[in-house]
Protein backbone atom coordinates (compact mmCIF):
# COMPACT_ATOMS: atom_id res chain seq x y z
CA UNK A 1 0.00 0.00 0.00
CA UNK A 2 1.56 3.24 -1.18
CA UNK A 3 1.80 6.35 1.18
CA UNK A 4 0.30 9.25 0.93
CA UNK A 5 2.09 12.48 -0.49
CA UNK A 6 3.02 14.70 2.31
CA UNK A 7 1.97 18.60 1.58
CA UNK A 8 4.29 21.73 1.67
CA UNK A 9 1.43 23.26 3.13
CA UNK A 10 -0.51 22.83 6.53
CA UNK A 11 -4.08 22.22 6.68
CA UNK A 12 -4.12 26.12 8.10
CA UNK A 13 -2.65 27.57 5.51
CA UNK A 14 -5.16 25.49 2.79
CA UNK A 15 -7.87 27.17 4.38
CA UNK A 16 -8.72 30.13 2.04
CA UNK A 17 -7.24 33.17 3.70
CA UNK A 18 -8.67 36.66 3.59
CA UNK A 19 -7.48 39.31 1.01
CA UNK A 20 -4.53 41.73 2.25
CA UNK A 21 -4.78 44.76 -0.06
CA UNK A 22 -2.58 47.25 -0.69
CA UNK A 23 -2.81 50.43 2.29
CA UNK A 24 -3.98 53.38 0.37
CA UNK A 25 -1.23 56.39 1.00
CA UNK A 26 -2.95 58.61 2.74
CA UNK A 27 -3.42 62.47 1.34
CA UNK A 28 -2.45 65.57 2.38
CA UNK A 29 -4.59 68.70 2.66
CA UNK A 30 -2.21 71.21 2.65
CA UNK A 31 -2.56 74.88 3.98
CA UNK A 32 -0.95 77.36 2.05
CA UNK A 33 -0.65 81.13 2.64
CA UNK A 34 0.65 83.89 -0.16
CA UNK A 35 1.51 87.43 1.51
CA UNK A 36 1.61 90.31 -0.47
CA UNK A 37 5.17 91.50 -1.70
CA UNK A 38 7.02 94.28 0.42
CA UNK A 39 9.95 94.13 -1.84
CA UNK A 40 10.65 97.46 -3.75
CA UNK A 41 8.83 97.18 -6.68
CA UNK A 42 8.07 93.41 -6.88
CA UNK A 43 5.05 92.87 -8.60
CA UNK A 44 5.05 88.93 -8.92
CA UNK A 45 2.69 86.83 -7.18
CA UNK A 46 3.43 83.02 -6.71
CA UNK A 47 0.37 81.70 -7.74
CA UNK A 48 -2.29 82.51 -10.61
CA UNK A 49 -6.43 82.49 -9.50
CA UNK A 50 -6.83 79.36 -12.26
CA UNK A 51 -4.00 77.51 -9.92
CA UNK A 52 -5.78 78.43 -6.77
CA UNK A 53 -8.94 77.00 -8.01
CA UNK A 54 -7.30 73.75 -9.59
CA UNK A 55 -5.36 73.15 -5.66
CA UNK A 56 -8.83 73.71 -3.86
CA UNK A 57 -10.19 71.57 -5.90
CA UNK A 58 -8.34 69.20 -4.67
CA UNK A 59 -9.58 69.91 -0.89
CA UNK A 60 -6.54 72.28 -0.17
CA UNK A 61 -6.94 75.51 1.42
CA UNK A 62 -5.53 79.34 0.84
CA UNK A 63 -5.51 82.18 2.86
CA UNK A 64 -4.03 85.10 0.20
CA UNK A 65 -3.48 88.73 1.81
CA UNK A 66 -5.10 91.75 0.16
CA UNK A 67 -3.94 92.92 -2.92
CA UNK A 68 -1.33 90.35 -3.54
CA UNK A 69 -2.04 89.81 -6.81
CA UNK A 70 -2.65 93.47 -8.03
CA UNK A 71 0.95 93.87 -9.51
CA UNK A 72 -0.18 91.50 -12.07
CA UNK A 73 -3.44 92.27 -12.44
CA UNK A 74 -5.35 89.71 -10.24
CA UNK A 75 -7.51 90.90 -8.21
CA UNK A 76 -8.83 89.66 -5.04
CA UNK A 77 -12.33 88.80 -6.16
CA UNK A 78 -10.39 86.62 -8.54
CA UNK A 79 -8.62 84.18 -5.53
CA UNK A 80 -11.93 84.20 -4.01
CA UNK A 81 -13.92 82.84 -6.49
CA UNK A 82 -11.02 80.46 -6.93
CA UNK A 83 -11.66 79.10 -3.59
CA UNK A 84 -9.65 80.95 -1.79
CA UNK A 85 -9.90 82.72 1.39
CA UNK A 86 -8.39 86.66 1.52
CA UNK A 87 -7.16 88.08 4.06
CA UNK A 88 -6.59 91.77 5.38
CA UNK A 89 -4.26 91.10 7.91
CA UNK A 90 -0.42 89.90 6.87
CA UNK A 91 0.00 87.85 9.83
CA UNK A 92 -3.12 85.40 8.43
CA UNK A 93 -1.08 84.21 5.06
CA UNK A 94 2.61 83.92 7.26
CA UNK A 95 0.68 82.01 9.80
CA UNK A 96 -0.12 79.23 7.20
CA UNK A 97 1.84 75.93 7.28
CA UNK A 98 2.74 76.38 3.71
CA UNK A 99 4.05 80.17 2.49
CA UNK A 100 4.78 80.85 -1.02
CA UNK A 101 6.56 84.24 -1.91
CA UNK A 102 8.59 85.57 -4.55
CA UNK A 103 11.11 87.61 -2.39
CA UNK A 104 12.91 86.43 0.07
CA UNK A 105 11.12 87.40 3.33
CA UNK A 106 12.43 90.28 5.73
CA UNK A 107 13.29 89.79 8.89
CA UNK A 108 10.28 90.89 10.47
CA UNK A 109 8.53 88.87 8.38
CA UNK A 110 10.02 85.76 9.60
CA UNK A 111 8.86 86.82 13.18
CA UNK A 112 5.57 86.44 11.94
CA UNK A 113 6.28 82.93 10.45
CA UNK A 114 5.02 79.89 13.07
CA UNK A 115 7.93 77.25 14.12
CA UNK A 116 8.33 74.60 12.09
CA UNK A 117 6.24 76.13 8.62
CA UNK A 118 7.53 75.31 5.28
CA UNK A 119 8.74 78.35 2.96
CA UNK A 120 9.11 78.72 -0.91
CA UNK A 121 10.70 81.43 -2.14
CA UNK A 122 13.71 83.22 -4.00
CA UNK A 123 16.83 82.93 -1.81
CA UNK A 124 19.24 85.50 -3.88
CA UNK A 125 22.37 84.57 -1.60
CA UNK A 126 24.31 87.77 -2.67
CA UNK A 127 21.83 89.93 -0.99
CA UNK A 128 21.22 88.32 2.12
CA UNK A 129 23.00 88.47 5.75
CA UNK A 130 24.01 86.10 8.42
CA UNK A 131 21.12 87.00 10.84
CA UNK A 132 18.46 86.24 7.91
CA UNK A 133 19.78 82.29 8.21
CA UNK A 134 20.11 82.76 12.39
CA UNK A 135 15.95 83.81 12.28
CA UNK A 136 15.29 81.34 10.05
CA UNK A 137 17.46 78.43 12.47
CA UNK A 138 15.22 80.28 15.11
CA UNK A 139 12.07 78.82 14.18
CA UNK A 140 13.14 75.83 13.04
CA UNK A 141 11.76 76.47 9.46
CA UNK A 142 12.06 73.99 6.20
CA UNK A 143 13.02 76.47 3.24
CA UNK A 144 13.02 75.53 -0.17
CA UNK A 145 14.87 78.02 -2.38
CA UNK A 146 13.00 78.86 -5.83
CA UNK A 147 17.06 79.68 -7.73
CA UNK A 148 17.96 76.28 -6.09
CA UNK A 149 15.73 73.67 -7.59
CA UNK A 150 16.71 71.53 -10.48
CA UNK A 151 14.61 68.88 -12.16
CA UNK A 152 14.70 65.73 -13.32
CA UNK A 153 17.00 66.82 -16.21
CA UNK A 154 19.54 69.26 -14.02
CA UNK A 155 17.83 72.31 -15.48
CA UNK A 156 16.78 75.30 -12.94
CA UNK A 157 13.16 75.18 -13.55
CA UNK A 158 11.99 78.78 -12.60
CA UNK A 159 15.61 80.46 -13.10
CA UNK A 160 15.36 79.01 -16.76
CA UNK A 161 11.87 80.64 -17.30
CA UNK A 162 12.85 83.88 -15.79
CA UNK A 163 15.87 83.66 -18.22
CA UNK A 164 13.57 82.92 -20.81
CA UNK A 165 11.77 86.19 -20.05
CA UNK A 166 14.56 88.46 -19.41
CA UNK A 167 16.52 87.66 -22.75
CA UNK A 168 13.25 88.53 -24.98
CA UNK A 169 12.52 91.45 -22.83
CA UNK A 170 15.79 92.57 -23.29
CA UNK A 171 15.16 92.90 -27.41
CA UNK A 172 11.44 94.78 -26.52
CA UNK A 173 12.91 97.21 -24.23
CA UNK A 174 15.90 98.18 -26.52
CA UNK A 175 13.87 98.31 -29.28
CA UNK A 176 11.69 100.61 -27.39
CA UNK A 177 14.71 102.76 -26.38
CA UNK A 178 16.27 103.58 -29.97
CA UNK A 179 12.77 103.94 -31.38
CA UNK A 180 12.58 106.93 -28.95
CA UNK A 181 13.52 110.56 -30.28
CA UNK A 182 15.59 112.35 -27.40
CA UNK A 183 17.83 115.02 -27.31
CA UNK A 184 18.78 114.58 -31.58
CA UNK A 185 18.95 110.35 -31.46
CA UNK A 186 16.57 107.45 -31.85
CA UNK A 187 13.75 107.06 -34.00
CA UNK A 188 15.39 103.83 -35.19
CA UNK A 189 13.17 100.31 -36.14
CA UNK A 190 14.30 97.39 -34.80
CA UNK A 191 14.26 95.19 -37.50
CA UNK A 192 15.36 94.24 -41.19
CA UNK A 193 13.35 96.48 -43.85
CA UNK A 194 14.02 96.39 -47.76
CA UNK A 195 16.79 99.22 -48.89
CA UNK A 196 17.90 99.76 -45.14
CA UNK A 197 20.67 98.44 -43.28
CA UNK A 198 19.79 95.92 -40.25
CA UNK A 199 19.67 96.78 -37.16
CA UNK A 200 23.39 95.29 -35.64
CA UNK A 201 22.93 93.72 -31.92
CA UNK A 202 25.68 92.54 -29.44
CA UNK A 203 25.18 89.84 -26.85
CA UNK A 204 27.21 89.41 -24.12
CA UNK A 205 26.91 85.50 -23.03
CA UNK A 206 25.79 82.12 -24.80
CA UNK A 207 23.34 81.50 -22.22
CA UNK A 208 19.38 81.02 -21.61
CA UNK A 209 18.88 85.28 -21.40
CA UNK A 210 21.23 85.66 -24.37
CA UNK A 211 19.73 82.66 -26.43
CA UNK A 212 15.92 84.46 -26.43
CA UNK A 213 17.56 87.46 -26.87
CA UNK A 214 19.40 86.20 -29.81
CA UNK A 215 15.76 84.66 -31.17
CA UNK A 216 13.84 87.92 -30.26
CA UNK A 217 16.57 89.73 -32.36
CA UNK A 218 16.49 87.36 -35.15
CA UNK A 219 13.02 87.47 -35.72
CA UNK A 220 12.60 91.03 -36.04
CA UNK A 221 15.06 90.89 -38.64
CA UNK A 222 18.40 92.19 -36.88
CA UNK A 223 21.76 91.47 -37.20
CA UNK A 224 23.11 89.56 -33.90
CA UNK A 225 26.60 88.97 -33.23
CA UNK A 226 27.21 86.48 -30.20
CA UNK A 227 30.72 86.67 -27.54
CA UNK A 228 31.30 84.31 -24.93
CA UNK A 229 34.57 82.59 -24.11
CA UNK A 230 32.35 78.99 -23.95
CA UNK A 231 32.84 77.43 -27.18
CA UNK A 232 30.04 74.61 -26.04
CA UNK A 233 27.68 77.00 -24.77
CA UNK A 234 28.69 79.36 -28.33
CA UNK A 235 27.98 75.67 -30.06
CA UNK A 236 24.85 74.84 -28.11
CA UNK A 237 23.21 78.22 -29.01
CA UNK A 238 23.99 77.79 -32.09
CA UNK A 239 22.64 74.40 -32.39
CA UNK A 240 19.33 75.84 -30.31
CA UNK A 241 18.94 78.77 -32.97
CA UNK A 242 19.07 76.50 -35.58
CA UNK A 243 21.21 78.39 -37.71
CA UNK A 244 24.35 80.18 -39.04
CA UNK A 245 24.93 83.16 -36.57
CA UNK A 246 27.87 85.35 -35.80
CA UNK A 247 29.44 83.87 -32.77
CA UNK A 248 33.01 84.83 -31.25
CA UNK A 249 35.39 84.71 -27.98
CA UNK A 250 35.40 87.36 -25.99
CA UNK A 251 38.78 89.14 -27.73
CA UNK A 252 38.73 93.15 -26.92
CA UNK A 253 39.52 94.15 -30.27
CA UNK A 254 36.73 92.24 -32.09
CA UNK A 255 34.51 92.84 -29.41
CA UNK A 256 35.60 96.41 -29.76
CA UNK A 257 34.82 96.55 -33.31
CA UNK A 258 31.30 94.98 -32.70
CA UNK A 259 30.00 97.86 -29.93
CA UNK A 260 31.35 100.66 -32.47
CA UNK A 261 28.51 99.59 -35.05
CA UNK A 262 26.37 98.12 -33.48
CA UNK A 263 23.00 99.75 -32.41
CA UNK A 264 22.12 97.46 -29.16
CA UNK A 265 24.38 95.77 -27.17
CA UNK A 266 23.16 93.16 -24.23
CA UNK A 267 24.74 92.08 -21.64
CA UNK A 268 24.12 88.56 -20.26
CA UNK A 269 26.99 87.14 -18.38
CA UNK A 270 27.34 85.74 -15.08
CA UNK A 271 30.21 84.94 -13.32
CA UNK A 272 30.74 82.36 -9.82
CA UNK A 273 30.15 85.30 -7.25
CA UNK A 274 30.29 88.50 -10.00
CA UNK A 275 29.57 89.07 -13.36
CA UNK A 276 33.21 89.89 -14.63
CA UNK A 277 33.20 93.11 -16.53
CA UNK A 278 33.90 92.46 -20.46
CA UNK A 279 32.97 96.19 -21.90
CA UNK A 280 35.09 98.98 -20.47
CA UNK A 281 34.35 102.45 -20.06
CA UNK A 282 36.68 103.23 -22.79
CA UNK A 283 34.69 100.93 -24.74
CA UNK A 284 31.79 102.66 -24.09
CA UNK A 285 33.07 105.76 -25.11
CA UNK A 286 33.55 104.82 -28.70
CA UNK A 287 29.85 103.43 -29.08
CA UNK A 288 27.72 105.35 -31.63
CA UNK A 289 25.55 108.08 -29.92
CA UNK A 290 22.01 106.59 -29.34
CA UNK A 291 22.95 103.23 -28.93
CA UNK A 292 21.42 101.23 -26.23
CA UNK A 293 22.50 99.27 -23.29
CA UNK A 294 20.66 96.70 -21.26
CA UNK A 295 22.89 95.02 -19.06
CA UNK A 296 20.94 91.56 -17.57
CA UNK A 297 23.82 90.89 -15.41
CA UNK A 298 23.23 93.94 -13.52
CA UNK A 299 21.75 91.83 -10.52
CA UNK A 300 25.56 90.49 -10.03
CA UNK A 301 27.28 93.81 -10.82
CA UNK A 302 27.01 94.32 -14.65
CA UNK A 303 29.55 93.71 -17.59
CA UNK A 304 29.90 97.18 -18.62
CA UNK A 305 32.01 99.13 -16.78
CA UNK A 306 29.62 102.21 -16.92
CA UNK A 307 26.54 100.09 -15.88
CA UNK A 308 24.49 101.54 -12.61
CA UNK A 309 21.69 100.07 -11.27
CA UNK A 310 18.31 101.92 -12.56
CA UNK A 311 14.66 101.29 -11.23
CA UNK A 312 11.77 100.63 -13.24
CA UNK A 313 10.58 104.19 -12.33
CA UNK A 314 13.66 105.59 -13.47
CA UNK A 315 15.08 102.47 -15.64
CA UNK A 316 17.59 104.61 -17.83
CA UNK A 317 20.43 106.63 -17.33
CA UNK A 318 22.67 108.43 -20.15
CA UNK A 319 26.35 108.30 -20.59
CA UNK A 320 28.77 109.28 -23.35
CA UNK A 321 25.84 109.17 -25.20
CA UNK A 322 25.03 105.53 -24.64
CA UNK A 323 21.64 104.88 -23.21
CA UNK A 324 22.13 102.61 -19.96
CA UNK A 325 19.07 100.03 -19.14
CA UNK A 326 20.08 98.81 -16.20
CA UNK A 327 17.33 97.17 -13.81
CA UNK A 328 17.87 94.07 -12.22
CA UNK A 329 14.56 92.60 -11.60
CA UNK A 330 13.56 92.75 -15.30
CA UNK A 331 10.77 89.85 -14.93
CA UNK A 332 8.49 91.73 -12.72
CA UNK A 333 8.42 94.41 -15.65
CA UNK A 334 6.56 91.36 -17.01
CA UNK A 335 4.33 90.61 -13.95
CA UNK A 336 1.93 88.79 -15.35
CA UNK A 337 3.30 86.47 -17.27
CA UNK A 338 6.64 85.70 -14.78
CA UNK A 339 3.72 84.80 -12.62
CA UNK A 340 1.93 82.88 -14.70
CA UNK A 341 5.60 81.37 -15.57
CA UNK A 342 6.27 80.93 -11.51
CA UNK A 343 2.71 79.33 -11.08
CA UNK A 344 3.37 76.64 -13.99
CA UNK A 345 6.15 75.53 -12.32
CA UNK A 346 4.67 75.41 -8.68
CA UNK A 347 1.21 73.68 -9.37
CA UNK A 348 2.90 70.21 -9.77
CA UNK A 349 4.82 70.40 -7.10
CA UNK A 350 2.52 71.23 -4.68
CA UNK A 351 -0.07 68.63 -5.73
CA UNK A 352 2.90 65.96 -5.40
CA UNK A 353 3.30 67.40 -1.84
CA UNK A 354 -0.51 66.38 -0.83
CA UNK A 355 -0.21 63.23 -2.75
CA UNK A 356 2.73 62.19 -1.33
CA UNK A 357 0.71 63.02 2.56
CA UNK A 358 2.07 65.89 3.21
CA UNK A 359 5.61 68.10 2.45
CA UNK A 360 7.84 65.75 5.12
CA UNK A 361 6.75 62.50 2.46
CA UNK A 362 7.39 64.42 -0.13
CA UNK A 363 10.88 65.64 0.11
CA UNK A 364 12.24 62.26 0.93
CA UNK A 365 11.31 60.81 -2.56
CA UNK A 366 11.59 64.21 -4.40
CA UNK A 367 15.43 65.24 -5.23
CA UNK A 368 14.42 68.38 -6.86
CA UNK A 369 13.06 69.08 -4.15
CA UNK A 370 15.90 67.97 -2.25
CA UNK A 371 18.33 70.57 -4.43
CA UNK A 372 16.41 73.40 -3.72
CA UNK A 373 15.85 72.92 0.13
CA UNK A 374 18.54 75.06 2.18
CA UNK A 375 17.23 74.56 5.67
CA UNK A 376 15.65 71.52 6.90
CA UNK A 377 13.31 71.83 10.62
CA UNK A 378 15.80 74.62 11.48
CA UNK A 379 19.29 72.87 10.13
CA UNK A 380 21.47 74.15 7.10
CA UNK A 381 21.83 71.85 4.46
CA UNK A 382 23.16 73.68 1.42
CA UNK A 383 27.35 73.62 1.16
CA UNK A 384 26.99 77.13 -1.05
CA UNK A 385 24.67 78.74 1.55
CA UNK A 386 27.17 77.37 4.93
CA UNK A 387 30.49 77.57 2.43
CA UNK A 388 29.04 81.88 2.34
CA UNK A 389 28.24 82.74 5.31
CA UNK A 390 30.70 80.09 7.42
CA UNK A 391 27.84 78.34 8.88
CA UNK A 392 27.62 74.72 10.20
CA UNK A 393 25.85 72.60 7.86
CA UNK A 394 24.64 68.71 7.82
CA UNK A 395 24.04 66.74 4.59
CA UNK A 396 20.05 65.92 3.86
CA UNK A 397 20.56 62.25 2.85
CA UNK A 398 21.73 61.81 6.81
CA UNK A 399 18.82 63.81 8.08
CA UNK A 400 16.17 61.78 6.74
CA UNK A 401 17.56 58.66 8.54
Amino acid sequence: MSKKASSPFSQQELIPQEETLEVVKQKGKLMIGIPKETHYQEKRVCLTPDAVAALTAQGHKFIIESGAGDGANFSDKDYSEAGAKVSYDTKDAFGCHIILKVEPPSLEEIKLINPQSVLFSALQLKTQTKKYFEALASKRITAVAFDYIRDEHGVYSVVKSLSEIAGTASILIAAEMISKDKEGFGGLLLGNISGVPPTEVVILGAGTVAEFAARSAIGLGANVKIFDNSLTKLRSLQHNLGRPIYTSTIQPKTLQKALMRCDIAIGAVRGVSRSPVLVTEEMVQQMKSGAVIVDVSIDRGGCFETSEVTTHKNPTIDKYGVIHYCVPNIPSRYSRTASVSISNIFTPYLLNIAEDGGFENAVRFDKSLQKGMYFYHGILTNRTVADWFNLPYRDINLLFL
